[in-house]
C-alpha cells in the first residue's frame, strides 16, 4: 500500500471551489482530485514515471539525461 502524508495546503478559494466541482464531475474528492491533477502534471514535466493508472516512480531527472 502507498503511504500517505498529510500536508496543509493554502488555496485560493475560488481555485478550491472550481477543483471540487471538477472533483464531484469525475466522483473523486477533492483531495484525490488535487493529487490527480498534480501526478499528471509530474508525468508530463518527465518528474516521475508513470507505473500503471494510479502508481508513479519518483526518477532522478538528471540522471535520466545523461
Amino acid at each position: 500500500m502507498t503511504k500517505r502524508k498529510a500536508y496543509p495546503l493554502r488555496i485560493n478559494e475560488d481555485i478550491l471551489a472550481a477543483v471540487q466541482r471538477w472533483a464531484d464531475d469525475e466522483l473523486r474528492s477533492a483531495n484525490a482530485q488535487i493529487e490527480y491533477i498534480l501526478r499528471q502534471a509530474l508525468v508530463k514535466s518527465g518528474r516521475v514515471k508513470l507505473v500503471d493508472k494510479v502508481i508513479t516512480e519518483v526518477v532522478d531527472v538528471k540522471k535520466d539525461k545523461e
